[in-house]
């Protein structure tokens, strides 16, 4: 069975002690990458948990329809237990992606576990130095984050190499990262299922929490991994921050002890705005003993004062947005958007 990083975590206990000092601040001025554009190439890498030969080939196929070329990292497809090879590899990996001027963006395939362990390892000048677009979602989120607060790039959480890259999620990539565009994200039209690899996606809702409108740099990711990168030197400043997280196969009551490190931790009382994507199989073995996420939210956000909603096309979905780490956005809890206030590349 392919390792999951949820089940990791589990194991793990999540009893990571959180910080009782904010996040660090910034350690650079934000650069934004270079948009891609047809005939651009594009680097894959494996920095947490190995793929099958199979995935790239379907992959490449893909990408195609962009116009992209594809270059393969030289332990894409090495193994070391559930990870993509050892730390060093991994991370040699993404810093040669960095360093290599043919390729123009760079997308992780698989999720699972294991950017934490590289974290130490990557070379923050050299990254700041090349710029340019890095991509992924679920344990990627710890690479997104490091990388944003390191060395001051805009990353993206977004479809991964292995995801269900169906027309929902491919405008997005198209009009965000080709077009340069300061879109407004908005869920697919309620009522409306779209297809996905194992089961048909139900309508994605949204659930005001606190109505109203906030500003702010727009940055999270994966709540449990978020959660993981507490206490260490790879998250950036939370201040007037748009957070949003998701996260899947977390119990509601699990889902209760990460938003609680988050807050103890003083991430929480720091931020503008509040976005939770999607908690996919998450609901309890019992309800009736139970929390619903609802009131998990009213008990820990709501307080907050702050605008925030749940609901969101981000997550472990197969019609996700691609959300910019690093981009100044205007939300609006009461409907469930996020308007762009600038472009996320140049």
């Amino acid at each position: 069975m392919r390792f999951s990083r949820r089940n990791f975590l589990r194991g793990f206990g999540l009893t990571i002690l959180a910080s009782t000092s904010p996040a660090l601040c910034q350690t650079q001025p934000v650069l934004k990458p270079a948009r891609l554009k047809v005939g651009d190439t594009v680097g894959l890498i494996n920095p947490a948990t190995f793929s099958e030969p199979k995935e790239i080939e379907d992959l490449r196929k893909t990408l195609s329809q962009f116009g992209l070329n594809v270059k393969l990292g030289k332990h894409l497809f090495d193994r070391y237990g559930y990870l993509a090879g050892r730390d060093a590899e991994r991370a040699a990996d993404v810093n040669a992606m960095f360093g290599d001027t043919s390729v123009n963006a760079i997308l992780a395939v698989q999720g699972g576990w294991g950017c934490n362990r590289i974290l130490p390892l990557l070379d923050y000048k050299l990254i700041r130095g090349n710029s340019k677009i890095l991509m992924g979602y679920s344990d990627i989120t710890s690479l997104l984050l490091a990388v944003y607060s390191q060395s001051g790039i805009v990353t993206f959480h977004g479809p991964l190499g292995a995801s269900t890259w169906n027309d929902f999620s491919l405008g997005w990539v198209r009009q965000i990262l080709f077009g340069g565009e300061a879109v407004m994200l908005r869920n697919p039209i309620e009522g409306v299922s779209r297809l996905d690899r194992k089961k048909m996606q139900p309508p994605l809702r949204v659930e005001t929490i606190t109505a109203g409108k906030a500003r702010g740099k727009l940055v999270g990711g994966n709540l449990s991994v978020l959660a993981a990168m507490v206490g260490s030197n790879y998250l950036p400043s939370w201040e007037g921050v748009i957070l949003f997280v998701e996260d899947i196969g977390e119990e509601v009551y699990r889902v209760d002890r990460l938003l609680t490190q988050l807050k103890l931790a003083g991430i929480l009382n720091n931020i503008s705005g509040f976005i939770f994507g999607q908690c996919t199989d998450c609901d309890p073995e019992n309800p009736l003993e139970s929390l619903s996420l609802s009131q998990v939210f009213l008990d820990i956000i709501k307080p907050l004062g702050v605008p925030a909603w749940y609901g969101a096309a981000i997550g472990h979905i197969a019609d996700k947005w691609t959300v910019p780490v690093g981009v100044e956005v205007e939300i609006d809890a009461s409907v469930g958007t996020v308007q762009f206030l600038e472009p996320a590349v140049v």
